[in-house]
């Protein structure tokens, strides 16, 4: 009763993973030296237009000269401003180490001078850029505060003026106006550089996918060409061992044998150095001919309907004999709507179970039974008895993973493979693939 076909293995399917977001709000992109200086000459041009305006606006036109305590006082006013605007502008390369406190400072700074209002714009726009509304809410809080105190309180002092409450009304609301222009331009610009960081961080990721999906190609191109390259060299190597062994070692040969035997070592050497530049034809890229004879990089592989070649290249080693009588029509005729894939598989596992019987067991009986048909299970039975020859033969050299090998294509392939040794040196495989029918 052969076992009941495992369901077909399971093929992992990719899943896309989400880079995380590469850009940290605690580590803000360096600025190139050109982005820093243009920032501080337009925070320089803003203070310095703003000055020139004050104190236009503090020095009156008239032809009459001003008391003197009044023009000390417009002019320690506009010594503290310009003093206050050089010292916002020296604390401006600190505000990526502490954005919340220069922004703060240079803002509450506009209180008393106009020209801390350049470093200030500067200084929110960049806090603005960490996208955090509790940094950003004393800065705006502070600097409400401090343009209200400008025209409600400083300015009278210096001009004797006095102010509307309407006007700094206005002039409150303009302030609020300009600073929330700056928090918005900050947090456009945040925005931005998050984007930007997450879209290299995305093709960085890509990159390394992509280049770990190449390496694993190519690893596993180099093991398939590894398994065809052991699948087809070792049945004609073992040949060629085993027959050279047996002329060093049999001395009741005839010389008809004799030369039987050299006969089948020289045609597996030919076939072996044949089907060995075949394989390596996959190497060359995009399929180039070989040199010596122009044919195919890659020959069309061989199907279980050419597996009566084998067993008949086997019976010079081993009595061998092909049963096909379990297959549609009793021939190997009823293969012939055999998947390709199948149809390989299955040419393999003859292939090798033939292998290790020529190397193990020289002499023996073997028999490949074949069965099955379309819409069930190819079913498929290497047996070889004892090995009866005499004396001792060198054993040929084996890697010892062509069953595990084996095992493992018939596993891909959707199929079951078991061998087991007899007590009496007996040695079975066997194997059991799905046939799809044609449609």
């Amino acid at each position: 009763m052969y076992p009941a076909l495992p369901p077909a293995p399971a093929v992992p399917v990719p899943v896309a993973v989400r880079p995380a977001v590469a850009h940290d709000p605690g580590q803000p992109p360096a600025l190139r030296p050109w982005s820093r200086v243009w920032r501080y000459l337009v925070a320089a041009g803003v203070a310095m237009v703003l000055w020139l305006s004050v104190a236009a606006d503090f020095i009156p036109v008239a032809d009459a000269p001003l008391p003197a305590d009044v023009e000390a006082r417009i002019g320690g006013a506009l010594v503290l401003d310009a003093v206050l605007g050089v010292i916002a502008l020296a604390l401006l390369p600190l505000r990526r180490r502490h954005p919340v406190l220069v922004a703060t400072l240079t803002g509450a700074m506009s209180a008393v001078s106009a020209s801390a209002v350049g470093a200030g714009v500067v200084a929110a726009v960049s806090v603005a850029t960490w996208r955090r509304w509790r940094w950003v809410a004393p800065v705006v809080v502070t600097w409400t505060g401090a343009t209200v105190v400008y025209e409600l309180v400083w300015r009278p002092a210096i001009v004797d003026d006095g102010s509307t409450v309407g006007f700094a009304a206005l002039a409150g609301g303009l302030a609020m106006g300009v600073i929330g222009t700056c928090v918005a331009t900050g947090f456009y610009v945040g925005a931005r550089r998050e984007l930007l960081a997450t879209l290299r961080q995305r093709a960085e990721t890509a990159e390394r996918e992509q280049a770990a999906k190449a390496d694993a190609a190519r690893e596993a191109e180099r093991t398939r060409i590894a398994r065809e390259m052991h699948d087809v060299l070792a049945h004609r190597i073992s040949l060629v061992a085993m027959h050279a062994g047996a002329l060093a070692y049999r001395t009741d040969l005839s010389r008809e044998e004799t030369a039987e035997a050299a006969g089948v070592i020289q045609r597996s050497a030919h076939l072996a150095l044949s089907e060995l530049r075949e394989v390596l034809g996959v190497l060359r890229a995009g399929g180039t001919p070989a040199p010596d004879d122009g044919a195919p990089a890659e020959p069309p592989q061989p199907l279980l309907a050419q597996v009566r070649e084998l067993v008949d290249g086997a019976r010079v080693q081993v009595e061998a004999a092909l049963d096909p009588s379990g297959l549609p029509g009793g021939d190997l005729r009823g293969v012939g709507d055999l998947p390709a894939t199948t149809s390989r598989t299955a040419y393999r596992v003859v292939q090798e179970a033939l292998t290790n019987a020529c190397k193990h067991a020289p002499g023996s009986d073997v028999v490949v039974h074949l069965a099955g048909g379309p819409g069930g299970l190819l079913t498929i039975e290497v047996h070889n008895g004892p090995p009866t020859w005499g004396g001792s033969l060198p054993a040929a050299p084996g890697s010892g993973f062509g069953l595990v090998g084996l095992a493992e294509r018939v596993e891909l392939a959707g199929g079951v493979l078991e061998h087991a040794a007899g007590p009496d040196g007996s040695f079975t495989v066997r194997c059991w693939l799905p046939w799809e029918e044609s449609r």
